[in-house]
């Protein structure tokens, strides 16, 4: 067990009893490029996590050990800059932001490793960040809630690090509940949990293990189309601030007004929100066919209108969903690369994975990773 394991290279290293702190990935079932639209998003935490073993020391030195990776870093908590290594920015932007609100981090010894997939799009840096906001807290009181656990990790990895991530991961690692979804409101931060029991079926996640270099660049072109729609309609209805506050029909009404891109990226995240909103009521039903049904209509949104797809996310799409196994299947993530998300009856679950790598090597000439993950509960104490 991993987090035996961890425990056990701490207390070798540092001949001392440690706090133990899991920390998890997450999944998001449906709601996607919605977050910086101010919309809905449907995350869940999953058992793929960072263990973090940590104690206080009582100076000013801090040890690192990344069990993973065999490599360490220490540094002194008074006077530290951004890493080469790239891994201890994330924990170093976590101390700067507890720094920033005058809360004392004294030195400290550390053991952490982690199973979440690097590259697969489920947020290990998220966990990373939260495992450590959610220690230092303990350690030394801070009485910071889940909610400022969750902002000081984003801020840590917006400013530190220098990712401007949206909200949804952090926040998805600190909230998760075993067996259970959330919504929640990228606009007011209001979250409502529903029931997730996958009794019948299980979530598979398939691995394109491809990211490509369109990346980072479409990301910042489908925000800034994104702000054009809504500038336009904010012309005719000041009130609108975001796509949020938009529907199809208004769009529709404005049709003449769009470039064609713009029009179909602001088409496809007012129906994706109302999509999110829709699976809430199929949840509280328990309509899991239903909800299946809005996740292929979100990857033929994200793949034809949005245009975030790419070659190898659609080619797992297609194959998932002829495949007679699943109840739902679609990309998950920013695309170009990453996962798709399946939802699959558990008795074709081992021919499902069989099928999925088959035709992905035969097909395509490459190796496809499959993870099978459950819904979990959130950051916290082991």
């Amino acid at each position: 067990m991993l987090s035996e394991k961890i425990r056990k290279k701490f207390e070798a290293t540092f001949d001392k009893k440690p706090l133990l702190v899991r920390s998890p990935g997450r999944i998001n079932m449906i709601g996607e490029h919605t977050d910086y639209n101010e919309g809905f998003v449907m995350p869940a935490a999953i058992d793929k996590e960072i263990i973090c073993a940590i104690s206080p020391n009582y100076n000013n030195k801090c040890t690192l050990i990344a069990y993973d990776l065999d490599d360490e870093y220490e540094f002194d908590i008074t006077k530290y800059e951004k890493s080469e290594k790239g891994w201890p920015n994330y924990i170093l932007g976590v101390i700067e932001q507890f720094q920033k609100r005058d809360m004392e981090i004294r030195g400290f010894d550390c053991v952490f490793g982690g199973d979440i997939p690097l590259g697969a799009g489920l947020s290990s840096s998220a966990a990373l960040e939260c495992a450590f906001a959610y220690s230092f807290n303990h350690m030394f009181d801070t009485s910071l809630s889940k909610l400022e656990i969750v902002k000081l990790a984003q801020a840590a990895e917006n400013e530190f690090v220098g990712v401007k991530c949206g909200i949804m991961d952090q926040f998805a690692s600190v909230h998760g509940k075993q067996d259970k979804v959330f919504r929640l409101d990228c606009r007011s931060l209001d979250y409502e949990y529903y029931n997730m029991v996958l009794s019948d079926y299980r979530l598979v996640l398939c691995d394109t293990g491809v990211k490509h270099s369109l990346a980072s660049s479409e990301y910042n072109t489908r925000r800034q189309e994104c702000e054009t729609g809504v500038a336009i309609l904010q012309q005719y209805h000041p009130e609108i601030k975001s796509l949020r506050d938009a529907s199809v029909e208004l769009l529709e009404k404005y049709h003449d007004e769009f470039d064609d891109n713009v029009y179909r990226r602001c088409k496809y995240v007012i129906e994706e929100n109302d999509r999110v909103l829709e699976c809430c009521d199929m949840l509280k039903k328990g309509d899991l066919e239903g909800f299946g049904e809005n996740m292929y209509k979100t990857h033929e949104g994200l793949s034809k209108e949005y245009e975030v797809s790419c070659r190898e996310l659609d080619f797992l799409y297609e194959k998932a969903r002829n495949s007679g196994m699943v109840i739902g299947a679609r990309m998950m993530g920013g695309g170009f690369g990453g996962c798709t998300i399946n939802i699959v009856k558990i008795e074709r679950l081992d021919e499902f994975i069989g099928h999925m790598t088959g035709a992905y090597e035969d097909e395509l000439g490459l190796e496809l990773k499959t993870y099978i993950v459950k819904i979990e509960n959130g950051t916290g104490k082991i």
